[in-house]
């Protein structure tokens, strides 16, 4: 409500400037304090220092009635204790009243991810002969290869690329650098790319910037601008599947953990700060081993299959 508009405006900054976040991670920040300021204001609160227990214990019980789900929840939660930690430090308050909630364990969606024949038909379908279609090939390539976000995609510089290791400079989440290494189709990808598509690409708008990724006008390509080859990519390859940019970094690490990659790897890769974010990936490998026995073995199967 705008009675909370400053402190909301204060914490939206920290998160731009501070931490670094992305508009997307922002955006639910906003929208999980909006609604919890939205309650605040039925309740007759008109202070964040009046916050407390039994308040909070109110407002869960309010989103557990309207059938939020536990992953929510525990979203709201956490935006909320954040909030509050920031207030915290600023002296706006004297207690976080977020800070001794548990989260609620949610349901671990077990993440999608493409086979190898799925993957052999999309990296078949670009012509390599065009700009966009060099482009596209590399897009691809450098998901599949490295596990980028799509963020981290499009931010790439042609300085962050070492061809001579093999290495590609991944600027992550809240400033953090890390380096991903990427293998020989992804370097063909690339050179080619640069050597001749990209150069053709940047003819087109005249502009001087080493931006890697090019959209058809010659200008930095946008997150939205990947979400669109890769729809066009699946469309193109007449297949049915909903393929995004999180789906590639699905697959590169469940294909690394599938080939033996221990986990401590794949989560400095993907540049998790937890490993807990990385372990969801290992639902995957036993749900592929599970299936791959309960089909295989003589006396796992049921009688009626």
């Amino acid at each position: 409500m705008g009675i909370f508009s400053k402190e909301l405006s204060a914490f939206v900054t920290y998160l731009k400037i501070e931490k670094a976040a992305s508009p997307y991670t922002i955006e639910f920040y906003q929208a999980d304090l909006e609604s919890f300021f939205v309650f605040l204001h039925e309740e007759q609160i008109f202070n964040l220092e009046d916050v407390n227990a039994q308040i909070v214990r109110l407002y869960l019980t309010r989103l557990y009635n309207r059938h939020f789900s536990r992953n929510s929840v525990a979203r709201k939660i956490s935006s909320l204790r954040s909030f509050y930690k920031f207030l915290e430090r600023d002296h706006k308050v004297q207690a976080n009243p977020f800070g001794n909630i548990d989260l609620p364990k949610g349901h671990h969606t077990i993440p999608g991810f493409l086979y190898d024949a799925e993957l052999e038909k999309l990296f078949s379908v670009s012509d390599l002969e065009t700009p966009l279609g060099q482009r596209n090939q590399t897009i691809l390539e450098l998901l599949y290869a490295t596990g980028m976000r799509v963020g981290e995609c499009t931010a790439v510089q042609l300085e962050d690329i070492d061809f001579a290791l093999g290495l590609l400079l991944v600027n992550g989440k809240g400033r953090k650098e890390r380096y991903v290494p990427f293998g020989r189709f992804a370097a063909i990808a690339l050179e080619t790319y640069i050597e001749d598509g990209r150069k053709r690409l940047l003819d087109r708008s005249g502009a001087d910037t080493s931006t890697l990724f090019l959209n058809a006008k010659g200008k930095p390509l946008t997150a939205r601008g990947v979400r669109l080859v890769l729809s066009k990519l699946v469309e193109k390859a007449a297949m049915t599947i909903h393929l995004h940019p999180h789906k590639m970094r699905h697959t590169f690490a469940t294909h690394m953990l599938n080939e033996g990659a221990d986990l401590r790897t794949v989560q400095e890769l993907l540049g998790h700060e937890h490993l807990s974010s990385t372990q969801i990936y290992t639902h995957v490998t036993k749900d592929r081993l599970r299936h791959v026995y309960m089909s295989s073995h003589p006396r796992a199967k049921n009688d009626n299959e």
